[in-house]
């Protein structure tokens, strides 16, 4: 409960403080600050071992984000990271087919109403040397945090449980837009299926562009700046 009251709060003062400084940044600033969470991301999932080559090839292959290895030094180089030792990758297990649907959203992170326009996504929690998923659909009328999940996988069940938690919370229409990125997740059709039968319109964001979903990857980056590594957890329990 504790880390649901922080999730909220994060989610109203870092997503506004994001808005006000948004149109002062170029978006070449506002897509390095995007890539900068996802090489923590993957820095912290490798605990230190991957450098700015195996760093590129995973927010290529996990981020579907056209980056090369030049401009990921210069990022890691500007935040002083430097890998430890090589360690082995490990990859997500997908799906072959995928479902790709055009930018409903085209990036409008704004509503006139409640259920209008939802984002959601799934980010890492590292903590102790260990490692939790996050998923959250987030209502961008006020931002709120409609449905969180936290789980050991990122797996479809992950996506689905936080769908139905907010199905339950919320009375959907035809006209709600439910947001995400290409995550083979949101890609797989009893995802799409789903969003079929609850009358749910799907968008998504386009391959290689992570700032079609910049709302949901700020949230994270401050969710992450002000819980997570402000404070020390030992334990999944902690987290959960």
């Amino acid at each position: 409960m504790i880390l649901l009251c922080e999730l909220a709060e994060v989610s109203r003062s870092g997503y506004y403080k994001w808005l006000k400084r948004k149109d002062t940044i170029t978006p070449k600033q506002q897509e390095d600050e995007v890539i900068k969470n996802y090489i923590i991301e993957v820095y912290k999932e490798s605990n230190g071992t991957y450098g700015c080559p195996r760093i590129t090839a995973t927010i290529r292959e996990d981020y579907e984000i056209k980056v090369n290895h030049k401009r990921i030094y210069r990022l890691m180089n500007g935040m002083k990271l430097q890998a430890k030792i090589r360690k082995k990758k490990q990859k997500y297990r997908k799906g072959s087919e995928r479902i790709v649907v055009s930018n409903v959203l085209n990036r409008n992170f704004t509503a006139e109403k409640p259920n209008e326009n939802w984002v959601t996504d799934v980010t890492y929690l590292m903590f102790n040397n260990q490692r939790l998923y996050l998923s959250v659909i987030c209502d961008l009328w006020n931002k709120e945090i409609v449905a969180y999940k936290i789980s050991y996988k990122n797996d479809l069940e992950l996506v689905m449980e936080t769908l139905k938690k907010a199905n339950k919370k919320r009375d959907v229409t035809d006209k709600t837009i439910l947001h995400s990125d290409q995550g083979y997740q949101y890609t797989s059709r009893e995802y799409h299926e789903a969003l079929k039968l609850n009358g749910i319109t799907q968008s998504m964001s386009r391959k290689a562009n992570c700032l079609d979903n910049a709302c949901v990857e700020n949230f994270y980056s401050h969710f992450k700046t002000e819980c997570m590594y402000l404070n020390k957890f030992e334990n999944p329990e902690e987290v959960i």
